[in-house]
């Protein structure tokens, strides 16, 4: 008879969420259904010819160094292409405040274990990135959820709870952001806001997390500076990867922050992997030198756009009335509302029998609420695909709608 593993998993197990995402796309790999579920490139823009070339160049130029253990903290040259890269988005930091980590996950998971004690609190938007909860929920903090709008984080209800708290000699530790274009709504972040969010940071004491995926995909014309571009005093930790500007693949994310907090980073992912893959770090290095990236961005931005107005449109086209959703201003992703009787999470399986595939909304909200709602990926299926997923998807909610009789 098999012993009972269980007795045997540490106390800290009970924390780990399982990914919503994950599971939903390995379903969906198995059923080979239209799937709006996972932040998955368009795999037909990925610069397979080039990398191709750079991954040879790389391995015959640079063999004994690419294919050897490299230093935690990420390889020099490599840093000094990233910091060369963000100085053109007009973020100022030098090579020796980088840590280069295996995706911008890694760095939310070094977060948490380097940053974050049980209890204290953080301060997310309301909805915000599931991963980074989930990361961020092994150190057992408090969450407190700021709602967004059209406009990003509600900045004066974060100034509002901060007051409270502080009147209970209480205080947020760190406001985690993805400012620009927003996971899962698509929304951008004010530059008043952004401003009024960092004088808080100086008047209560707490960390700014700035997550940057998406910034590179503005479908719109909107005025902004990073968070880390405004920074004057090291408070801000920027986050951002490659793996949305050039290929998942290669696990490339990188921290951008002052070197005591660099520091505490690095000596935490020496526990975990000793470093990021040192190949990885080469190929996406000659990427930067020779352009690539540069040259690649306008032409997902497009694709990306063109996408979103499909969706939005098809969305109009098929969805029933009472539904309501996010016109995103740049990203991946549409966040849409269904009428309060439907809990998404419910409805899936009847979606994925139907043939396509979402995240229910849930998961992005720390305080129990968005049952009702779902993220839609448009990025990835093409746009016969998102036409007919969408259509399927309307055809589900009607019937979900009928079946509760709303």
């Amino acid at each position: 008879m098999n012993p009972d593993f269980k007795k045997f998993y540490a106390h800290r197990t009970r924390l780990m969420r399982v990914s919503e995402i994950r599971t939903i796309l390995r379903v969906i790999e198995e059923k080979g259904v239209i799937s709006f579920a996972g932040g998955l490139p368009d795999p037909n823009l990925f610069p397979k010819k080039e990398l191709s070339e750079i991954a040879s160049y790389v391995i015959r130029e640079y063999g004994n160094a690419a294919l050897q253990y490299s230093v935690t903290r990420g390889v020099t040259l490599f840093r000094k292409s990233l910091s060369y890269f963000m100085s053109t988005k007009g973020i100022n930091v030098p090579p020796d405040n980088i840590l280069v980590t295996t995706g911008s996950q890694q760095a939310l998971d070094l977060i948490a274990r380097a940053l974050i004690d049980p209890g204290d609190i953080i301060a997310v938007e309301l909805p915000t990135y599931l991963a980074a909860l989930n990361a961020f929920r092994m150190s057992e903090p408090e969450f407190i959820g700021i709602p967004i709008d059209d406009k990003g984080m509600r900045v004066d209800i974060l100034e509002e709870k901060l007051r409270e708290l502080s009147s209970r000699g209480k205080k947020v530790k760190m406001v985690y952001t993805v400012p620009t274009a927003q996971n899962p709504s698509g929304v951008t972040m004010s530059q008043d806001r952004r401003k009024h969010l960092l004088e808080l940071a100086e008047q209560y004491d707490f960390l700014i997390i700035e997550d940057d995926p998406y910034s590179h995909f503005l479908f719109e014309p909107i005025e902004f500076k990073h968070l880390k571009a405004m920074d004057g005093t090291g408070r801000v930790i920027y986050l951002s990867t490659f793996s949305k500007i050039l290929a998942p693949g290669l696990r490339i994310g990188w921290v951008a922050a002052h070197e005591d907090i660099i520091a505490i980073l690095e000596r935490a992912k020496q526990n975990l992997d000793l470093h990021t893959p040192t190949l990885s770090q080469y190929i996406a290095m000659e990427a930067i030198k020779r352009g690539v990236v540069e040259r690649y961005i306008p032409i997902m931005r497009e694709t990306y756009k063109r996408k979103r107005n499909v969706m939005l449109d098809a969305l109009e086209d098929h969805f029933p009335p009472g539904c309501r959703w996010t016109k995103p201003v740049g990203g991946m992703f549409i966040f849409a509302y269904l009428p309060e009787s439907i809990d998404t999470k419910e409805m899936l399986l009847k979606a994925i029998d139907a043939g396509v595939a979402y995240v229910p909304g849930r998961a992005f909200f720390v305080d129990g609420s968005g049952w009702n709602t779902m993220r839609l990926n448009f990025s990835f299926p093409s746009e016969d695909k998102i036409i007919e997923g969408v259509k399927i998807l309307g055809r589900v909610i009607r019937e979900e709608l009928k079946s509760k009789g709303s």
